[in-house]
């Protein structure tokens, strides 16, 4: 089993805004696979479904993105997942809109829904996808950019772009392993 935990915030007001790109793209994973129905389960929404013979926990920890570890430690334990079998999607600024990266490892470089599941997992050594947001334009401070929706069609167009590779990537890592992932995507 696999579990792929994309970070956001619940509530609409954060619904499409640049630090929800790890909720979007689990989305986007779940409408690929069929997932239709989801539980509140561990503090999380969660969707199953299977792919090529794997099962797969789409997970969305509603307990907002600094506390995320404690919903995502707790399915872990709950369904036996792995520390090598987790794949955490979220937004990064040090990546350029409509691109993203798979690594495996790693620090938080001071994302907080990272930290939050380091520091409950004990562990840094699970699969991320980073989603590109990019750093904000000007001195507009990072909080507000990351909390805000891309607002110009090229914005918008890129934003949506990453998602979807995203979501591809996730698919990728479970068929092919992290090197022929990075080599497709990174």
């Amino acid at each position: 089993m696999y579990m792929v935990a994309g970070l956001g915030n619940p509530g609409e007001e954060y619904e499409h805004t640049r630090h929800n790109a790890g909720f979007d793209t689990v989305d986007a994973l779940a409408d690929e696979l069929g997932v239709r129905y989801w539980k509140n389960e561990g503090g999380a929404l969660v969707g199953k479904a299977s792919y090529r013979g794997h099962e797969l926990l789409l997970v969305k920890p509603q307990s907002f993105m600094n506390t995320s570890g404690g919903p995502v430690s707790k399915l872990m334990r709950a369904y036996g997942v792995a520390p090598d079998h987790l794949i955490v999607v979220h937004d990064e600024l040090d990546i350029e809109p409509g691109t993203i990266r798979v690594k495996f490892g790693g620090g938080h470089a001071g994302h907080n829904g990272l930290r939050s599941i380091c520091d409950k997992l004990g562990t840094r050594d699970w699969f991320r996808v980073r989603i590109g947001i990019g750093r904000p334009p000007g001195r507009k401070p990072v909080v507000d950019w990351v909390l805000s929706r891309p607002r110009s069609k090229d914005d918008t167009e890129a934003f949506d772009h990453a998602v979807s590779e995203g979501a591809d990537a996730v698919l990728c890592l479970i068929d092919n392993g992290l090197e022929k992932t990075q080599q497709k995507f990174n």
